[in-house]
């Protein structure tokens, strides 16, 4: 008689056939905890050489996606349209050298967009502090020496997005909105829209029938 014993899992000898020098072009990652460490020193760093100016790079505009699926959505865009730096005041080629991005091929397609990048312009324009390319020789358009010596870096990053409404709303409940009938609002439209063509046919009619009883 004989009796087989089921051999456990861990007991079982592989029988993976792989092909020959496999350990060869087989690639591994074993440094991603290392080398998002050294990508945080570097950006401390570089932030730091670069103080008090920020540290997030250039500005930004808040644009919306292409196409009708993705339109509803921000992202960053390339740069700040000539429409958009002439409305806030600020040179298109000395815009460049302030930390603002500048795109000559993009164009504002509402007025909503346009408002809300002047806007940021603006805000930027007043919390900038520009500094004298020569210590101690100001010229027209840097900062006065007392911003640039109270000027500290923003610890904010100037890339954000503007802050988003709320999605939701509350009102009062008034007694006009208690005594309202949506549904019933909704089908009497409804009905009016699907019997207009008949209800003109019996009114024209009637008044025909009305002309020739008068005659």
């Amino acid at each position: 008689m004989y009796v087989l014993t089921p051999i456990p899992y861990y007991t079982v000898i592989p029988n993976q056939h792989f092909h020959k020098h496999w350990d060869k072009r087989v690639r591994t990652w074993f440094s991603q905890p290392i080398r998002k460490k050294l990508r945080r020193d570097s950006r401390k760093q570089k932030a730091a050489e670069n103080a008090p100016r920020p540290s997030g790079g250039a500005l930004r505009p808040v644009v919306h996606c292409p196409t009708q699926k993705y339109n509803s959505k921000l992202k960053l865009g390339r740069g700040f349209t000539l429409e958009e730096l002439k409305a806030a005041g600020i040179n298109r080629k000395f815009a460049q050298t302030i930390g603002i991005a500048v795109d000559h091929r993009r164009t504002n397609k509402s007025e909503e967009s346009l408002t809300l990048n002047v806007e940021r312009l603006k805000n930027y324009k007043g919390r900038l502090v520009i500094f004298p390319r020569r210590n101690g020789v100001i010229k027209n358009g840097d900062s006065s020496a007392a911003e640039i010596a109270e000027a500290t870096q923003v610890n904010v990053d100037i890339r954000s997005f503007p802050a988003k409404p709320e999605a939701v709303t509350y009102v009062e409940l008034t007694d006009e909105l208690k005594e309202a009938k949506g549904y019933a609002a909704l089908r009497e439209a409804w009905t009016d829209a699907r019997l207009v063509g008949k209800r003109l046919k019996a009114k024209k009619t009637k008044e025909e029938k009305g002309e020739t009883a008068d005659a």
